[in-house]
């Protein structure tokens, strides 16, 4: 029955109007509305919500509470839910349609491409959300702070474009900043290991996903980091250069 229902998730996502899918990571192409190939890349403001207004991508969106919740506290931004779960897109994108929010739109792919569908400086934030911390001895390469996706950001991202690191991942805080001190092309603005402990830098930290209810009902604190990507290599765990 379950995988029926995810089934039956995966054919809706094709008839919703605000969701893109791309399935293949060695070829990189977009779908939209009922399957069609579309390319929005440096046209998702003109094309899909047609304005100017600047693009928030939500990495790890989950079930899209953040690009929600920030759609509705801001109508003056576009937001993006990016995600390889369909299922999960599902909810949010549903969610939108539902309450009319024409500025919030869900990519279904895997994070290690996403340069493929924005220009270069056509997303102004990125928020990464509780995002898999990739644990296990040999998977940190894996972690969406990990040089290879510092270089993605950077390809996107507006200069100066801030990037926000929200997790309860101890373990992910600190190795984050711990490889963040060895890389010149990152400036970290901000860090807190207990979010909770004193009051919020920003509004935003206040949304609480689906899987922050849960750690947090498990007695796990809140980290948070907010950094941007500079001019200035990006090098990986041997201390090479990132292409």
């Amino acid at each position: 029955m379950a995988g029926r229902n995810k089934l039956q998730k995966f054919a809706e996502n094709l008839t919703f109007p605000n969701v893109y899918e791309s399935f293949e990571p060695t070829k990189p192409e977009l779908t939209g509305l009922n399957g069609a190939l579309v390319d929005l890349r440096g046209r998702w403001a003109d094309e899909h919500f047609r304005n100017d207004h600047p693009i928030t991508l939500e990495l790890a969106c989950g079930r899209g509470e953040y690009t929600l919740d920030l759609a509705r506290q801001y109508p003056d931004r576009n937001f993006i839910g990016v995600d390889v779960k369909g299922a999960r897109i599902w909810k949010g994108a549903k969610t939108a349609l539902a309450e009319g929010l024409g500025n919030a739109a869900f990519l279904r792919t895997r994070i290690e491409v996403i340069s493929h569908f924005f220009a270069p400086g056509e997303i102004s934030e990125i928020w990464i959300t509780f995002p898999d911390p990739f644990l296990k001895k040999g998977k940190e390469n894996r972690r969406l702070t990990a040089p290879q996706f510092l270089q993605q950001y950077r390809r996107i991202l507006s200069p100066g474009g801030l990037v926000h690191l929200k997790t309860d991942s101890r373990e992910l805080y600190d190795w984050t900043l711990e490889t963040f001190a060895e890389q010149p092309a990152v400036e970290i603005l901000y860090h807190d290991h207990d979010i909770d402990a004193r009051p919020y830098p920003l509004p935003e930290l206040a949304t609480r996903t689906y899987y922050e209810k849960m750690h947090r009902n498990l007695g796990k604190t809140i980290t948070y980091t907010r950094f941007r990507i500079c001019d200035g290599q990006i090098f990986g765990d041997k201390g090479m250069p990132v292409k």
